[in-house]
Protein backbone atom coordinates (compact mmCIF):
# COMPACT_ATOMS: atom_id res chain seq x y z
CA UNK A 1 0.00 0.00 0.00
CA UNK A 2 1.32 3.47 -0.82
CA UNK A 3 2.44 5.17 2.40
CA UNK A 4 3.19 8.81 3.17
CA UNK A 5 6.24 9.17 0.86
CA UNK A 6 4.47 7.56 -2.10
CA UNK A 7 1.34 9.68 -1.62
CA UNK A 8 3.46 12.81 -1.23
CA UNK A 9 5.31 11.90 -4.44
CA UNK A 10 1.97 11.60 -6.25
CA UNK A 11 0.76 14.90 -4.75
CA UNK A 12 3.81 16.73 -6.03
CA UNK A 13 3.44 15.17 -9.46
CA UNK A 14 -0.23 16.12 -9.68
CA UNK A 15 0.54 19.67 -8.59
CA UNK A 16 3.20 20.04 -11.30
CA UNK A 17 1.27 18.40 -14.15
CA UNK A 18 -2.26 19.68 -13.59
CA UNK A 19 -1.60 23.35 -14.16
CA UNK A 20 -4.97 25.05 -14.83
CA UNK A 21 -6.68 21.67 -15.38
CA UNK A 22 -10.45 22.28 -15.59
CA UNK A 23 -12.56 19.14 -15.54
CA UNK A 24 -14.86 19.13 -18.58
CA UNK A 25 -15.72 15.43 -18.60
CA UNK A 26 -15.68 12.60 -16.05
CA UNK A 27 -15.96 8.94 -17.00
CA UNK A 28 -16.57 6.47 -14.17
CA UNK A 29 -15.46 3.02 -15.34
CA UNK A 30 -16.11 1.30 -12.01
CA UNK A 31 -18.95 2.60 -9.84
CA UNK A 32 -17.55 1.22 -6.55
CA UNK A 33 -14.53 3.54 -6.82
CA UNK A 34 -16.87 6.46 -6.09
CA UNK A 35 -17.37 6.38 -2.33
CA UNK A 36 -19.35 9.65 -2.07
CA UNK A 37 -21.86 10.84 -3.17
CA UNK A 38 -23.65 7.50 -3.43
CA UNK A 39 -25.03 8.52 -6.84
CA UNK A 40 -22.20 8.49 -9.39
CA UNK A 41 -24.09 10.97 -11.60
CA UNK A 42 -23.99 13.48 -8.76
CA UNK A 43 -20.23 12.86 -8.49
CA UNK A 44 -19.85 13.57 -12.22
CA UNK A 45 -22.06 16.67 -12.22
CA UNK A 46 -20.39 18.04 -9.12
CA UNK A 47 -16.92 17.90 -10.67
CA UNK A 48 -17.89 19.35 -14.04
CA UNK A 49 -16.34 22.77 -14.72
CA UNK A 50 -14.12 22.47 -11.64
CA UNK A 51 -10.57 23.75 -11.64
CA UNK A 52 -8.26 21.47 -9.67
CA UNK A 53 -6.80 24.41 -7.80
CA UNK A 54 -4.48 22.90 -5.22
CA UNK A 55 -3.40 19.46 -4.02
CA UNK A 56 -2.86 18.69 -0.34
CA UNK A 57 -2.05 15.50 1.53
CA UNK A 58 -3.28 14.30 4.92
CA UNK A 59 -1.80 10.97 5.98
CA UNK A 60 -2.37 8.68 2.99
CA UNK A 61 -5.22 10.81 1.58
CA UNK A 62 -4.88 13.15 -1.40
CA UNK A 63 -7.12 16.21 -1.17
CA UNK A 64 -7.75 18.48 -4.16
CA UNK A 65 -9.25 21.91 -3.54
CA UNK A 66 -11.69 22.75 -6.32
CA UNK A 67 -12.73 26.10 -7.81
CA UNK A 68 -15.89 26.62 -9.83
CA UNK A 69 -15.25 27.96 -13.35
CA UNK A 70 -18.28 29.62 -14.94
CA UNK A 71 -16.49 31.50 -17.71
CA UNK A 72 -14.04 29.89 -20.13
CA UNK A 73 -12.22 33.22 -20.45
CA UNK A 74 -11.59 33.44 -16.71
CA UNK A 75 -8.09 34.68 -15.96
CA UNK A 76 -5.78 32.61 -13.81
CA UNK A 77 -5.03 32.36 -10.94
CA UNK A 78 -8.47 31.95 -9.36
CA UNK A 79 -7.87 32.66 -5.66
CA UNK A 80 -11.07 34.68 -5.40
CA UNK A 81 -13.28 32.31 -7.41
CA UNK A 82 -16.04 30.37 -5.69
CA UNK A 83 -14.97 27.12 -4.06
CA UNK A 84 -16.50 23.90 -5.31
CA UNK A 85 -15.60 21.59 -2.46
CA UNK A 86 -12.96 18.86 -2.49
CA UNK A 87 -11.98 15.79 -4.47
CA UNK A 88 -10.49 13.31 -1.98
CA UNK A 89 -8.59 10.19 -3.05
CA UNK A 90 -7.24 7.18 -1.19
CA UNK A 91 -5.00 4.99 -3.37
CA UNK A 92 -5.23 1.94 -1.06
CA UNK A 93 -3.22 -1.09 -2.23
CA UNK A 94 -2.63 -0.60 -5.95
CA UNK A 95 -4.11 2.73 -7.06
CA UNK A 96 -2.12 5.24 -9.11
CA UNK A 97 -2.65 8.18 -11.47
CA UNK A 98 -1.47 8.55 -15.03
CA UNK A 99 -1.51 11.78 -17.04
CA UNK A 100 -1.89 11.62 -20.83
CA UNK A 101 -1.69 14.68 -23.07
CA UNK A 102 -3.11 12.61 -25.92
CA UNK A 103 -5.80 10.39 -24.50
CA UNK A 104 -5.47 6.71 -25.41
CA UNK A 105 -7.66 3.66 -24.98
CA UNK A 106 -7.85 2.82 -21.24
CA UNK A 107 -6.53 -0.44 -19.85
CA UNK A 108 -8.94 -2.87 -18.15
CA UNK A 109 -7.91 -1.62 -14.71
CA UNK A 110 -8.84 2.02 -15.41
CA UNK A 111 -11.44 3.11 -12.83
CA UNK A 112 -12.04 6.86 -13.37
CA UNK A 113 -11.02 9.26 -16.15
CA UNK A 114 -10.93 13.07 -15.99
CA UNK A 115 -10.64 15.18 -19.16
CA UNK A 116 -10.05 18.87 -19.81
CA UNK A 117 -11.21 20.83 -22.89
CA UNK A 118 -8.07 19.82 -24.81
CA UNK A 119 -8.73 16.13 -24.15
CA UNK A 120 -5.80 15.87 -21.75
CA UNK A 121 -6.60 12.99 -19.42
CA UNK A 122 -5.94 12.28 -15.77
CA UNK A 123 -6.53 8.55 -15.44
CA UNK A 124 -6.94 6.62 -12.20
CA UNK A 125 -5.83 2.99 -12.48
CA UNK A 126 -6.33 0.43 -9.73
CA UNK A 127 -5.66 -3.29 -10.27
CA UNK A 128 -7.24 -4.52 -7.03
CA UNK A 129 -9.94 -1.83 -6.97
CA UNK A 130 -9.68 -0.97 -3.26
CA UNK A 131 -9.02 2.73 -3.91
CA UNK A 132 -11.80 5.28 -3.41
CA UNK A 133 -12.75 8.83 -4.35
CA UNK A 134 -15.07 11.32 -2.70
CA UNK A 135 -16.48 14.57 -4.03
CA UNK A 136 -17.31 16.61 -0.94
CA UNK A 137 -19.39 19.59 -1.99
CA UNK A 138 -18.83 23.04 -0.56
CA UNK A 139 -20.32 23.35 2.92
CA UNK A 140 -19.68 19.74 3.93
CA UNK A 141 -16.67 18.67 6.00
CA UNK A 142 -14.36 15.99 4.51
CA UNK A 143 -13.35 15.01 8.06
CA UNK A 144 -16.96 14.24 8.94
CA UNK A 145 -17.85 12.47 5.67
CA UNK A 146 -14.69 10.32 5.60
CA UNK A 147 -14.27 8.57 8.96
CA UNK A 148 -10.64 7.56 8.38
CA UNK A 149 -9.66 11.11 7.47
CA UNK A 150 -11.29 12.64 10.52
CA UNK A 151 -9.60 10.28 12.98
CA UNK A 152 -6.00 10.72 11.80
CA UNK A 153 -3.25 11.48 14.27
CA UNK A 154 -0.65 14.23 13.73
CA UNK A 155 1.58 14.35 10.65
CA UNK A 156 5.15 13.12 11.27
CA UNK A 157 6.53 16.46 10.03
CA UNK A 158 4.28 18.56 12.24
CA UNK A 159 5.19 20.31 15.50
CA UNK A 160 2.58 18.20 17.30
CA UNK A 161 4.58 15.04 16.62
CA UNK A 162 7.47 14.88 19.06
CA UNK A 163 8.89 12.70 21.84
CA UNK A 164 6.56 14.25 24.43
CA UNK A 165 3.52 13.39 22.33
CA UNK A 166 4.76 9.84 21.79
CA UNK A 167 5.44 9.39 25.50
CA UNK A 168 1.95 10.57 26.32
CA UNK A 169 0.12 8.29 23.87
CA UNK A 170 2.15 5.12 24.58
CA UNK A 171 2.78 5.45 28.33
CA UNK A 172 0.19 2.77 29.22
CA UNK A 173 0.12 0.80 25.98
CA UNK A 174 1.03 -2.87 26.10
CA UNK A 175 0.89 -3.20 22.31
CA UNK A 176 4.14 -3.56 20.40
CA UNK A 177 5.76 -0.35 19.19
CA UNK A 178 5.38 -1.65 15.62
CA UNK A 179 1.59 -1.91 16.07
CA UNK A 180 1.54 1.61 17.54
CA UNK A 181 3.33 3.09 14.53
CA UNK A 182 0.83 1.44 12.18
CA UNK A 183 -2.10 3.01 14.04
CA UNK A 184 -3.20 5.95 11.89
CA UNK A 185 -4.99 7.56 14.83
CA UNK A 186 -1.61 7.93 16.57
CA UNK A 187 0.52 9.07 13.65
CA UNK A 188 -0.68 9.63 10.09
CA UNK A 189 0.87 8.09 7.01
CA UNK A 190 3.25 5.43 8.33
CA UNK A 191 2.74 1.89 7.07
CA UNK A 192 4.65 -1.37 7.13
CA UNK A 193 7.73 -0.30 5.17
CA UNK A 194 8.53 2.87 7.09
CA UNK A 195 7.65 1.45 10.49
CA UNK A 196 10.24 -1.30 9.96
CA UNK A 197 12.85 1.08 8.57
CA UNK A 198 12.34 3.71 11.29
CA UNK A 199 12.59 1.18 14.11
CA UNK A 200 15.78 -0.22 12.61
CA UNK A 201 17.26 3.25 12.32
CA UNK A 202 16.35 3.96 15.96
CA UNK A 203 17.73 0.60 17.17
CA UNK A 204 14.39 -0.40 18.73
CA UNK A 205 12.95 -3.89 18.48
CA UNK A 206 9.52 -3.91 16.81
CA UNK A 207 8.34 -6.38 19.49
CA UNK A 208 8.97 -4.07 22.46
CA UNK A 209 5.91 -3.12 24.48
CA UNK A 210 5.33 0.54 23.71
CA UNK A 211 5.19 1.51 27.38
CA UNK A 212 8.73 0.20 27.98
CA UNK A 213 10.37 2.64 25.57
CA UNK A 214 12.25 5.40 27.33
CA UNK A 215 12.15 9.13 26.53
CA UNK A 216 15.63 9.19 24.97
CA UNK A 217 14.65 6.28 22.72
CA UNK A 218 11.48 8.10 21.67
CA UNK A 219 13.53 11.17 20.74
CA UNK A 220 15.66 8.97 18.49
CA UNK A 221 12.60 7.20 17.07
CA UNK A 222 10.93 10.49 16.17
CA UNK A 223 14.11 11.68 14.44
CA UNK A 224 14.44 8.35 12.62
CA UNK A 225 10.85 8.50 11.35
CA UNK A 226 11.33 12.00 9.94
CA UNK A 227 14.71 11.15 8.39
CA UNK A 228 13.51 7.91 6.78
CA UNK A 229 10.36 9.54 5.38
CA UNK A 230 12.27 12.52 3.95
CA UNK A 231 14.85 10.22 2.38
CA UNK A 232 12.11 8.15 0.74
CA UNK A 233 10.30 11.24 -0.56
CA UNK A 234 13.58 12.33 -2.12
CA UNK A 235 13.80 8.94 -3.84
CA UNK A 236 10.24 9.10 -5.16
CA UNK A 237 8.87 6.59 -2.69
CA UNK A 238 9.21 2.80 -2.63
CA UNK A 239 8.07 0.31 -5.25
CA UNK A 240 7.78 -3.36 -4.38
CA UNK A 241 4.61 -4.07 -6.38
CA UNK A 242 2.28 -1.63 -8.16
CA UNK A 243 3.28 1.86 -7.06
CA UNK A 244 3.94 4.31 -9.92
CA UNK A 245 4.33 8.05 -9.95
CA UNK A 246 2.49 10.28 -12.42
CA UNK A 247 5.11 9.56 -15.10
CA UNK A 248 4.70 5.82 -14.62
CA UNK A 249 8.08 5.51 -12.88
CA UNK A 250 8.88 3.26 -9.92
CA UNK A 251 10.06 4.71 -6.62
CA UNK A 252 13.72 4.08 -5.84
CA UNK A 253 13.74 3.90 -2.05
CA UNK A 254 13.28 0.12 -2.21
CA UNK A 255 16.89 -0.11 -3.34
CA UNK A 256 17.98 1.51 -0.06
CA UNK A 257 15.95 -0.36 2.56
CA UNK A 258 17.90 -1.79 5.49
CA UNK A 259 15.49 -4.45 6.70
CA UNK A 260 12.21 -4.39 4.75
CA UNK A 261 12.06 -7.31 2.29
CA UNK A 262 15.66 -8.25 3.15
CA UNK A 263 14.89 -11.47 5.05
CA UNK A 264 17.96 -13.71 5.29
CA UNK A 265 20.32 -11.02 4.01
CA UNK A 266 23.14 -9.53 6.04
CA UNK A 267 22.47 -6.46 8.16
CA UNK A 268 24.27 -3.49 6.64
CA UNK A 269 25.63 -2.55 10.10
CA UNK A 270 26.56 -5.77 11.90
CA UNK A 271 26.40 -8.56 9.32
CA UNK A 272 23.76 -10.48 11.28
CA UNK A 273 20.96 -11.98 9.16
CA UNK A 274 17.70 -9.99 8.88
CA UNK A 275 14.70 -11.87 10.26
CA UNK A 276 11.00 -11.76 9.46
CA UNK A 277 7.95 -12.45 11.60
CA UNK A 278 4.34 -11.26 11.66
CA UNK A 279 3.07 -8.69 14.15
CA UNK A 280 -0.71 -8.11 14.17
CA UNK A 281 -0.89 -9.83 10.80
CA UNK A 282 1.82 -7.68 9.17
CA UNK A 283 5.21 -8.97 8.04
CA UNK A 284 7.90 -7.38 10.19
CA UNK A 285 11.59 -7.24 9.32
CA UNK A 286 14.33 -6.52 11.85
CA UNK A 287 17.91 -7.19 12.95
CA UNK A 288 17.93 -9.04 16.31
CA UNK A 289 21.43 -7.75 17.09
CA UNK A 290 20.99 -4.04 16.24
CA UNK A 291 17.46 -3.66 17.60
CA UNK A 292 16.80 -4.12 21.30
Amino acid sequence: MPELPEVETVRRGLEQKLNNFIIKKVEVCRDSTVAFPSNKEEFIRGLWNSLIYKWDRRGKYLIAQLKEVKNENTQFPLENSQNNGFLVVHLRMTGYFKFDENSTKPCKHTRIRFFDKNNNELRYVDVRSFGQMWWIKQGLSPNKIIKGLGSLGPEPFSRDFDANYLKKVISKRTKSIKAILLDQTIVAGIGNIYADESLYSAGISPFREARTIKKNELIKLKESIVTVLKKSIGSGGTTFSDFRDLEGENGNFGLQTNVYRRTGKECRKCGNLIERQKITGRSTHWCPKCQK
